[in-house]
């Protein structure tokens, strides 16, 4: 694993579990709610995480960017499909998502070993 995903990772772990700790029940909700609506429905799991990949660019977030492209990799996208989802969220988004489409392609690199 590339530094760039392990020292992403470990913090998100880190801080997650900082933000449980302290039992408030909106968060927890918060947490539960983002867990279960990438859930298997009447939507395949990696189907979610490509819309949440492409609402996450467009929204220019790219703590989310990171995790879902985590995700994807994880449900076995390959980088045509990766480059696709990266062209919608850049046509929606207009040419500021470029700059996160960049270090999304850095971080795809390095989720996949090059």
């Amino acid at each position: 694993m590339s530094n760039l995903v392990k020292e992403f990772n470990d913090y998100r772990e880190k801080m997650n579990e900082v933000i449980l700790s302290k039992n408030n029940l909106v968060m927890k909700r918060l947490w539960n709610l983002d867990t279960n609506t990438y859930e298997e429905g009447a939507l395949d799991k990696k189907t979610k995480e490509m819309l949440g990949l492409v609402a996450s660019m467009v929204l220019r977030c790219d703590d989310c960017i990171k995790y879902h492209l985590g995700k994807c990799h994880e449900l076995g996208i390959t980088t045509e499909e990766m480059y696709e989802i990266f062209a919608v969220a850049n046509i929606v988004g207009g040419t500021i998502v470029v700059p996160h489409t960049r270090r999304a392609a850095e971080y795809w690199e390095a989720l996949m070993g090059s």
